[in-house]
């Protein structure tokens, strides 16, 4: 074994500013980020309540949105499994709406607003997922009523004392479309686009770029709502907060080394995790400009902040998992800032991390 200063290499691949929407599977042989589907399910199922809008019939506010807080969870589907009142507002906007929408005037459509908030401070850099759907009341008949109401009773205690009261019932809402963010400047998608008259749903592409406050960003794939039906959450996104919150409070040197040595930022100024899952960990990270020169042909700017993923070789099961794939990164890092190559047949440190560029400057 020997250690030699060996050229710096990358295994970068930058999709940022050019048309590809496939991003999940890029060509590192494996995934490397959640699809929009798995992300968003992971929100709904991660969350327990939210925000229902509907469509105020209250007189002086007809027509105005209506936004009532609501708990609930998800059916085998992934489809929110609301405890109503009959005698509240939002129960009757629906039900007015949709004897209005059968008379031919108006649309029963709601939505459930619902965010990921793991601390104060989360605000618009949290996972949020909007549900737009109709409503429908569940019929006590039904085969999996049983194990709503068990389901239902264990993550919201008081529904025992109403579950059996008539004024009291079960309401499903069937998404049709979901809007998923992923946080403050980061990817947004519609995920589930119904087609009328159609026996099958299309997978549709969205080959654009959108435009958030870090630069331009390649949309992920739409997707249809079979896939959200039968796509899993994240087995890290109870965990996730805390393993983020770990890392940037103690590997801030083993960051460094990333940002410098894999990822390139030569006039670092700051580097973060914003987020982790089973398959790899999110970074933020701010430079310095270049006095001399600007990107895209504008203004020269003082600071310049990507963001980056970076893939784990292997799809991790456990939180111990994703600790050992995140150390074998830092050595990685580390090995690379000090030139080692252990053998001559092998990859030089850091060649083979798959790394994404996924946002290009945004904060100057």
């Amino acid at each position: 074994r020997h250690a030699l200063h060996a050229p710096p290499l990358s295994a970068t691949l930058e999709v940022n500013g050019e048309v590809s929407a496939d991003v999940a599977t890029p060509a590192f042989g494996t995934p490397i980020r959640l699809t929009a589907t798995e992300k968003a399910r992971t929100v709904t199922s991660l969350c327990t309540s939210g925000t229902l809008c509907t469509v105020s019939r209250a007189e002086g506010v007809e027509g105005a949105p209506f936004g009532s807080h609501v708990d609930y969870v998800l059916d085998d589907d992934g489809s929110p499994i609301l405890l109503m009142n009959k005698m509240s507002l939002h129960t009757k906007n629906i039900l007015e709406a949709q004897q209005a929408e059968g008379e031919g005037g108006g649309s029963a459509l709601v939505t459930l607003f619902t965010q990921i908030l793991s601390g104060k401070k989360d605000g618009q850099d949290s996972a949020r997922c909007s549900v737009t759907g109709r409503i429908e009341v569940m019929d006590e008949e039904k085969e999996d009523m049983a194990a709503i109401k068990m389901r239902y009773s264990i993550e919201h205690s008081y529904a025992d004392q109403v579950v059996e009261s008539p004024f009291f019932s079960f309401y499903r809402l069937v998404p049709e479309k979901i809007y998923y963010v992923g946080g403050f400047g980061v990817s947004s998608t519609w995920v589930g686009l119904v087609e009328k008259n159609e026996k099958k749903f299309k997978r549709v592409r969205l080959d654009v770029l959108h435009s958030t406050p870090f630069g331009n960003l390649c949309i992920l794939p739409q997707v249809v709502p079979e896939e959200y039906r039968s796509a899993s959450p994240d087995i890290l996104a109870r965990e996730s907060a805390a393993i983020v919150a770990k890392l940037n409070a103690q590997h801030r040197d083993d960051l460094t080394l990333v940002a410098r040595h894999l990822l390139g930022a030569a006039g670092l100024e700051s580097v973060r995790v914003t987020a982790v899952d089973r398959l790899g960990i999110d970074l933020r990270v701010t430079e310095r400009g270049d006095p001399g020169q600007s990107r895209g042909g504008g203004r020269r700017k003082p600071l310049v902040t990507d963001e980056f993923r970076i893939g784990f070789r292997i799809p991790v099961i456990s939180v111990e998992d994703a600790k050992s794939e995140v150390l074998k990164v830092f050595q990685e890092a580390w090995e690379k800032s000090q030139g080692y190559i252990w053998d001559e047949d092998d990859d030089l440190p850091g060649s083979n991390v798959p790394i994404l560029k996924v946002a290009e400057d945004g904060l100057g």
